[in-house]
């Protein structure tokens, strides 16, 4: 077998006597906890197709689905010790690990998904980026993740319902405190447990956005959705900065222009799957309730400011946010 030394030794010859040489492919492994078939994951696949369609094959980025690497803390966890090339990550579980990050869990920070967009496109959004880079992490562009409701298996009408129910959470402290605010329970658990934890009861419920609640079957076990909107958390797609660094310039910018046009079809393949996993839920009988008032929720949040967003850093980034139009 020929090491590392001979195999350049031998393509160095080839070249010298003229005889043409194929570039080797460079595989690349990424991380995504969605099925095949959801928008983020389709998204991440025309991604894949684009990189190696303009690198003419060398560059193959190839994107595990289900959670096939491991649930979202181990792959986070993985990101940044560089075991792991890529992903698409939602920032929440980074909130403890990178400050930056949490001003975009905070409840009702974002006026709309388009506004988390125009933020994190941004200065805003170049800031955070560059906290990432100091853990290891380099965000290329940004999903939609719609906005995150409650549901449960006992009827939601109000804030009054919501007090004393256990609700499964994204591993973050601020959306510990965040349902804590409300008078509920937290319970931090990997999104492939939640269906689980439902249907035995260790959970009476959870949050997410209308594909999730959808696609994991979720509405079969907790059929009772409130339209709160606490949170937009975008998900991006986010590079180990390991092996972002080791790619050339025009490399690097043939895989970032890719992901901004991915993060472009994937809103586009989001808004239609979020219209039909409303109505697939709607016709299989879940309960749905839309609020006219957020306020009560709101002013709940109190607390969860003054804990979070009392820090310098966070407050500053909080209040140029609220500032985009």
């Amino acid at each position: 077998m020929l090491n590392n030394s001979s195999l350049k030794s031998v393509v160095l010859g080839l070249a010298l006597t003229g005889v043409a040489t194929v570039a080797v492919a460079e595989n690349y492994r990424g991380w995504n906890t969605h099925s095949p078939e959801y928008p983020v994951s389709v998204a991440m696949d025309h991604f894949g197709d684009l990189v190696a369609e303009r690198t003419n094959d060398r560059i193959i980025l190839k994107t595990y689905h289900s959670a096939q690497l491991g649930e979202g803390e181990f792959a986070t966890e993985q990101l940044q010790f560089g075991a792991l090339d890529f992903g698409i990550f939602s920032l929440a579980p980074m909130n403890n690990t990178v400050k930056e990050t949490a001003v975009t869990s905070l409840p009702y920070a974002f006026k709309s998904v388009e506004h988390s967009f125009r933020v994190l496109e941004g200065e805003i959004g170049a800031e955070i980026g560059k906290a990432m880079e100091e853990f290891n992490m380099v965000p290329l562009s940004w999903f939609s993740g719609g906005s995150r409701s409650f549901y449960a298996n006992t009827p939601l009408n109000s804030l009054e319902d919501v007090k004393g129910l256990k609700f499964r959470v994204q591993n973050s402290e601020i959306n510990v405190a965040m349902v804590e605010a409300l008078g509920a329970n937290a319970t931090p658990l990997p999104f492939g447990e939640v269906y689980t934890a439902l249907q035995s009861g260790v959970v009476d419920g959870a949050e997410n956005n209308w594909p999730s609640y959808e696609s994991t079957n979720h509405f079969e076990v907790a059929k009772y959705y409130i339209l709160d909107q606490h949170t937009i958390v975008p998900e991006g797609i986010i590079f180990s900065k390991s092996t972002w660094d080791a790619f050339s310039a025009e490399d690097q910018a043939i895989i970032k222009t890719a992901a901004q046009e991915a993060a472009i079809y994937q809103r586009e393949l989001w808004a239609v799957r979020e219209k039909k996993s409303e109505q697939i839920v709607r016709d299989a009988g879940s309960i749905i309730v839309e609020l006219d008032d957020k306020t009560p929720f709101i002013k709940a949040m109190a607390p969860v400011y003054e804990k979070f967003a009392s820090d310098p850093v966070i407050k500053d980034l909080l209040m140029r946010i609220q500032a985009v139009d």
